[in-house]
């Protein structure tokens, strides 16, 4: 590399060949253990933009890809580990560090809105939007 612009151009290379895939695949353990070298690793960029963004972009019905973030706006179903699910919208600001949260609607006469999960990023198998 003899250049600036060569220079950012490895690094960026290294950010979509490297970063991401590993953000798409690692457990949560390890995206926490990363978070607290972020800087280090990613530069001086938002971690919720990035590394969380990044690691729930393994469910793409999940993410805005424009806003980099969970998207709040689509009702999902969630299906665990053990089979077990929960719909509901995401909760961008609840949702926080691998945990997702919804907001479902009780299915009772009240129409009450009840907070579901957390829901660690390990034990989630697929979203999928309703």
């Amino acid at each position: 590399m003899r250049t600036f612009s060569e220079l950012a151009a490895s690094r960026r290379d290294w950010i979509d060949r490297i970063l991401i895939p590993w953000c798409k695949q690692a457990c949560r353990r390890d995206l926490l253990a990363a978070l607290q070298d972020w800087p280090n690793i990613a530069g001086k960029v938002d971690a919720d933009k990035t590394l969380w963004f990044w690691a729930w972009s393994r469910f793409p019905d999940l993410v805005h890809d424009e806003l980099s973030g969970i998207d709040e706006t689509v009702n999902i179903v969630v299906t665990l580990n053990d089979g077990t699910t929960a719909a509901g919208f995401p909760d961008a600001r609840e949702s926080d560090l691998g945990q997702l949260v919804l907001l479902a609607t009780t299915p009772d006469a009240a129409n009450r809105v009840e907070q579901l999960g957390p829901f660690s990023i390990d034990d989630v198998v697929s979203i999928t939007r309703q």
